[in-house]
């Protein structure tokens, strides 16, 4: 797949997800093939401002191309300078996010309520463009609600401003994450623009990732909640869609030894206090469905340091052993 001059060295990309995809999760992701990942949603008004913790979400430093910075903004020279911003701190692409459904997004004009306003969000995509020399792309809905499905006609519009590609979830900001995607408004975007098109939305497995392909025609498979706990979807799914072959399942083992060395990487970077409390929902995720979960998931919650969250698991490697 290519993004204007970036070469993407296959179709699966990671969604962007707050609170998930920080540097850890990246780097896992990349060690499992993905072809493209992204950091978490980034404030370009908050990143003017030096905010601090912003500032944390754009580190980048010593990670494997190519990446996306995802903003979010509703004022066209704001984003514009996020860009940029975000171009000096190692980017290979700016992504801008217009399908974030969170209501403390959406009450500022921004995410998803820029898909009631096309000619602000043309703007912003024409000001990002002309602020930095690499690819921009834009992650849009099905459209607001069931009565305003405009996500054809939005897409069009952001490719004429100049996104690069299109990634479409297949739900409008009305459904949140329920229901079923319409995988239906990923076709007809990708048959109606000549950038790429990423589908997102329900791809849970490597047979469904094919299956969005053949049916959207999209160029790419975007896979997010899929992914919680579960960093190997990224390599199954590339090796079967480039191999036809579907690689097993982890086992509880390689689960839970993935789950430490995630922790173990988080503080690393983090430190232990933040590193551990930031970590409990990944394992509570690493664990889900394991015989005695919901006790572990219980203890996990309560584990301050990673010693008691190796004590915690050791103990539950041991009861069942």
């Amino acid at each position: 797949m290519r993004i204007g001059d970036v070469i993407i060295p296959n179709r699966v990309v990671a969604a962007p997800m707050a609170g998930v995809t920080d540097k850890t999760f990246r780097l896992l992701a990349k060690e499992q093939g993905c072809g493209l990942v992204y950091t978490e949603m980034v404030s370009a008004k908050a990143l003017l401002h030096n905010n601090l913790r912003t500032q944390e979400l754009l580190n980048i430093d010593g990670e494997e191309g190519p990446l996306a910075v995802q903003l979010f903004g509703s004022e066209p020279e704001i984003v514009a300078q996020g860009a940029v911003q975000a171009r000096q701190a190692g980017a290979t692409l700016i992504d801008l996010n217009m399908g974030c459904p969170a209501p403390k997004i959406v009450k500022n004009g921004e995410g998803s309520a820029l898909m009631q306003n096309p000619s602000l969000a043309q703007s912003i995509v024409a000001e990002t463009v002309k602020a930095v020399n690499i690819p921009v792309t834009v992650k849009i809905r099905a459209g607001w609600c069931a009565k305003t499905i405009n996500g054809v006609e939005f897409a069009i519009a952001m490719a004429e401003a100049g996104a690069k590609a299109i990634t479409v979830h297949g739900r409008t900001r009305e459904q949140f994450y329920a229901g079923e995607a319409d995988w239906g408004i990923i076709r007809q975007v990708a048959e109606a623009v000549d950038v790429p098109v990423i589908g997102n939305g329900d791809v849970w497995t490597p047979q469904a990732a094919l299956k969005m392909l053949n049916e959207t025609g999209c160029q790419g498979v975007m896979i997010g909640r899929a992914s919680l706990g579960n960093p190997w979807i990224f390599a199954r799914t590339v090796t079967y869609l480039e191999q036809g072959v579907l690689l097993p399942e982890p086992t509880p083992a390689e689960r839970l030894e993935m789950a430490l060395r995630h922790l173990e990487m988080v503080v690393s970077f983090k430190g232990e206090h933040v590193g551990v409390r930031e970590m409990r929902k990944h394992l509570a995720w690493y664990i889900k469905g394991m015989r005695g979960a919901a006790r572990m998931r219980e203890q996990i919650f309560t584990a301050e340091t990673v010693s008691q969250v190796k004590q915690i698991i050791e103990q539950w490697q041991n009861s069942i052993s």
